[in-house]
């Protein structure tokens, strides 16, 4: 489950010791920070890896084009500049790093705090310009205010500590971060429409996405207090621009300072060159301090997917990034090996009236469920979706299809894992178990023929049902004598209703199938 990443390119500018880390692992590193769309297309091609910060927009064209791409790392927070959807189709590892520069963004919060209740900037430039205008720039205290923090999680936190230190009330709302959690740092969880009437202020630190976009609007400031104030180091897009400079043309805000912009660089200067604007050029991130850890920090992710270490950071790979140990590898491919197999005798039908069933048991597997059910999936639709499956896309693929999947975890002494498929509401179900010995995926049984040694998923297999007669085998080995196979070993089930499932590991695949059809019931071929 490691990445061989043997090229990575760097299109945005990043601390040195992003590529010296990289190289220092034996990863041939590329960085152009001058790649134009067109450029990037044709050299992303030659590439296993890409590193990018804010200014590369990684979109679904490049990543198509990327036909070596395994990882997009984004060395800082947002990935709103990554497709991550056509990253997950394409089986690409999108991450990020988290906590790189959270203490960057924080401060820099603050200090916007700081700079439009004082009106530092408008009092530095009227002094740039030989002026003394005290009375002008009235402030007010943030001592004794109430601070709304939208988005409870690391950025939010330090926030709130550093601003309580100021003597300002936190209060916040977090569709994840319940209210006990915020109630550790002296914040107060409450709904979005009881938290508007009560802030003095409002900071968001929420990603961009299509429940956040202009989640603060005309509408939502009306509700807040007449000098409501906005900040926003986050993402442009979160506050509506245009409903902002009506609040404060209309007077329902107070002010606001602005890190970020829909445009970047901004064209409505109306905003910005509003005098109770305060706004900087998308600097949450910069200090010398967050770009030195998010370049650090980015490279030693990818070095720990190329280790098969962790993948730590990844926002689209929740089955993966419990799938990179030691103990849970050879259950990856079990589950694998298992899908195809049932893949290979269920035919192309998959659809979504399937339903597939993945339980698992004994010592070690208890959290194995995210894992093993994308696994097995990756194995089940390798015949229906061209390109490569993998842990990250093939439960895109299954949802898309409508395949329903469920994951159950039993307590017994021994491991063992057990796939079932139903399809178009049949009650007759294939079914295998199996289990992992260390890189060896084996079968026990097949639709409750059970094997009383255990057969090994590897190589060419021929599947077969057939009566549970011993003048069968025979007569399968006599019409594979005229083929150019040979068979390697064979295996056979315990009978149901006097059939068994047979298994015969041959040296190559069987060209002419066909010419057991005498012999056999049910025929199956697949190499693993």
């Amino acid at each position: 489950m490691a990445f061989n990443l043997k090229r990575v390119l760097i299109s945005d500018e990043v601390a040195p010791k992003c590529v010296e880390i990289l190289q220092t692992n034996g990863i041939e590193v590329l960085k152009n920070t001058k790649l134009t769309k067109e450029q990037l297309l044709s050299e992303i091609p030659k590439y296993d890896g890409l590193i990018v910060r804010s200014a590369t927009k990684v979109t679904s064209d490049v990543i198509e084009a990327g036909t070596r791409l395994k990882i997009i790392g984004r060395a800082g927070t947002g990935v709103d500049n990554i497709d991550c959807n056509a990253a997950t189709k394409r089986g690409v590892i999108v991450m990020n790093t988290p906590g790189g520069n959270t203490l960057s963004a924080a401060e820099h919060t603050c200090s916007m705090i700081m700079a439009v209740s004082r009106h530092i900037p408008q009092g530095h430039e009227t002094m740039r310009q030989g002026k003394w205008d005290r009375k002008k720039f009235m402030g007010n205290e943030v001592y004794g205010k109430t601070l709304a923090i939208i988005g409870l999680g690391r950025i939010g936190k330090e926030v709130a500590t550093r601003m309580q230190a100021f003597g300002m009330t936190t209060i916040g709302y977090d569709p994840i971060i319940p209210a006990e959690v915020s109630a550790t740092f002296d914040t107060e969880w409450m709904p979005l429409d009881d938290l508007w009437p009560k802030a003095d202020y409002i900071t968001v630190h929420t990603p961009l996405i299509p429940q956040t976009r202009n989640l603060i609007n005309l509408e939502v400031l009306k509700k807040c207090k007449k000098n409501v104030r906005l900040i926003n180091v986050a993402r442009g897009g979160i506050i509506d621009e245009e409903g902002l400079l009506q609040a404060l043309e209309q007077g329902f805000c107070g002010g606001a300072a602005l890190d970020v912009f829909v445009e970047e660089p901004p064209t409505n200067t109306k905003l910005t060159q509003h005098p109770l604007i305060v706004c900087t050029p998308h600097l949450g991130a910069s200090t010398v301090e967050a770009q030195a850890r998010v370049a650090e920090e980015i490279a030693e992710q990818f070095v720990a997917g190329v280790q098969g270490k962790s993948l730590f950071g990844a926002i689209n790979a929740q089955a993966m990034t419990n799938a990179l140990s030691a103990d849970t590898k050879p259950w990856v491919q079990c589950g694998t090996a298992m899908g195809a197999v049932l893949a290979t005798m269920s035919g192309s039908g998959m659809n979504s009236n399937t339903k597939v069933k993945v339980i698992s048991q004994g010592p070690g597997l208890d959290k194995s469920g995210s894992y093993l059910g994308a696994a097995v999936l990756a194995g089940l639709l390798r015949l229906q979706c061209n390109g490569f499956l993998n842990l990250v896309n093939a439960p895109v693929f299954a949802k898309e299809m409508g395949i329903e999947i469920t994951t159950e975890y039993k307590e017994a002494a021994s491991q063992l894992v057990q796939v079932i498929v139903q399809q178009d509401g049949s009650p007759v179900c294939n079914k295998v178990s199996g289990f992992a010995s260390n890189n060896s995926s084996m079968l026990t049984e097949m639709n409750s023929g059970q094997y009383v040694q255990p057969v090994c998923l590897a190589g060419n297999l021929l599947i077969y049902q057939a009566q549970a007669n011993p003048q069968v085998m025979p007569a399968v080995a006599g019409a594979l004598a005229g083929e150019d196979c040979t068979p390697m070993s064979f295996a056979s089930s315990s009978p149901v209703n006097g059939q068994a499932w047979n298994v015969m590991h041959l040296s190559v695949p069987l060209k002419n199938p066909d010419i057991l059809k005498l012999h056999v019931t049910g025929l199956y071929q697949l190499t693993l």
